[in-house]
């Protein structure tokens, strides 16, 4: 294999490598072995972009490594890969893939040029044998040899040439975009888990609508999320083509760049086209809130979300309509921050700024919002009761002052002290509530 002309330019490519790295490579060419750094880190050392796992390929076995790391903490997992631990960081080591077990071999069967790229440090060279750094220089995602064997070794790569194109600014090449959308439902095959990741690495990208629009002129969107799919309207009397998808779009690019925060733009809408009806010759989507809410948690338990993302997400969408004005009592901020969360609540003010603007801008909307913003920050400071647990009294004493026995009619005499100290949080103290409930004692007492 021939290394890339000019070792200067190599070693002005690749630099910052961790002392660990340089540490492993060394321990194992001390024991005979090959050893390179591969993948991801030269390609974002090339751009200069930060290199987050700094990962190393060697042509010894994976129970020759564990060996020459015999003195290190390290674990094997599945594919010939052993991962060492340093500093809370994992680094893995993986033996040479393919019959051969040569980095020839190994860098053939990789997903992408840009990534079939291997350094030696220790002679300071780049070997490229498949074009990869003229493919980073033209900012071009191109399959390995044969795209569609790439593709069938791991169907997995068809969304994560969407996802390098998507967060590199590529473009993908030809043979690949084709072959990719033509192989498109092969993407069932991989683990739903492994979607996921990927799926929501597009999303994280600092334009996710331009992943997404690639996910539907391929095919990967109908394979992914097809809900989305709904939004995604016909050329109809020279209206835009995009209307329910469109808007979803702007606001996913617009809103700050979280999971749960891109997770809400994403599904907020996505029931639309379900409950749409035509009255007095305009579209209404009665509903949608909720109905936008049930399908997400459908689709994030699909792609095996975490409850503690799909939760707020949830909350978020149903609770995304929330016609503020300034008439609002303070109380009823306060039932709002109910509803959705004090720790929801700056999360869903956010959203609605970013699907306010994606509707056209809307000055007067913004105003009220940020007004809005600021009576929930002055609630907040004052710690209002969120819940009946935040009562000055409980049940026991409830039943106490009644005499009445453990039953629904204790819930409700909570929910109602709890309406009461939502409009007026003064009243949140032992003496008051007692109070109020000794004036209920003639119609509850036994």
């Amino acid at each position: 294999m021939q290394p890339h002309s000019g070792t200067s330019s190599a070693e002005a490519r690749v630099s910052g490598i961790p002392e660990v790295v340089t540490f492993i490579i060394e321990r194992l060419k001390a024991d005979g072995h090959e050893a390179y750094i591969v993948g991801g880190a030269i390609r974002n050392t090339c751009l200069g972009r930060p290199v987050t796992d700094w990962d190393v390929a060697t042509g010894a076995s994976p129970a020759q490594i564990k060996s020459v790391f015999e003195d290190e903490r390290c674990f094997a997992l599945k594919h010939g890969t052993v991962t060492l631990m340093r500093s809370g960081r994992p680094f893995e080591v993986t033996s040479f893939r393919g019959p051969e077990a040569s980095l020839a071999d190994d860098l053939s069967r990789r997903d992408f040029t840009i990534d079939a790229i291997a350094f030696d440090p220790e002679k300071n060279e780049l070997l490229d044998p498949h074009g990869g750094l003229l493919d980073i220089q033209r900012k071009r995602i191109r399959a390995v040899l044969d795209p569609a064997a790439r593709f069938r070794e791991d169907p997995l790569r068809l969304l994560r040439a969407v996802r390098l194109a998507t967060t590199l600014g590529f473009q993908i090449e030809t043979e690949t975009l084709k072959c990719l959308k033509e192989m498109a439902p092969m993407l069932q095959r991989a683990a739903k888990e492994r979607i996921r990741e990927e799926f929501l690495k597009i999303l994280m990208s600092p334009k996710p609508s331009h992943g997404f629009n690639l996910m539907v002129k391929t095919g990967l969107l109908k394979e992914t999320v097809p809900e989305l799919l709904e939004g995604v309207r016909k050329r109809q009397n020279h209206h835009h083509r995009y209307t329910i998808y469109k808007h979803i779009m702007e606001t996913t690019d617009r809103v700050d760049a979280s999971p749960i925060l891109r997770l809400t733009a994403l599904f907020h809408d996505i029931a639309k086209p379900r409950v749409r009806k035509k009255v007095d010759g305009r579209w209404r989507f009665p509903g949608h809130e909720a109905s936008s809410a049930d399908l997400a948690a459908d689709i994030m338990n699909r792609l095996k979300f975490s409850r503690r993302v799909i939760d707020p997400v949830v909350s978020l969408i149903r609770h995304h309509v929330i016609g503020y004005g300034p008439q609002w009592s303070e109380g009823a901020v306060r039932r709002l921050i109910r509803r959705v969360g004090p720790e929801n609540i700056p999360n869903l003010i956010e959203f609605r700024k970013a699907d306010v603007l994606a509707h056209g801008l809307n000055l007067q909307e913004i105003e009220l919002l940020r007004e809005l913003e600021a009576r929930v920050k002055t609630a907040m400071e004052d710690a209002p009761p969120m819940e009946t647990r935040d009562l000055a009294i409980n049940g026991h004493t409830v039943m106490e002052t009644l005499g009445i026995q453990p039953g629904k009619e204790v819930g409700k005499i909570l929910a109602e002290l709890m309406e009461k100290v939502t409009d007026h949080p003064h009243l949140n103290t032992n003496k008051q509530l007692i109070a109020i409930v000794e004036k209920m004692k003639a119609p509850h007492s036994t």
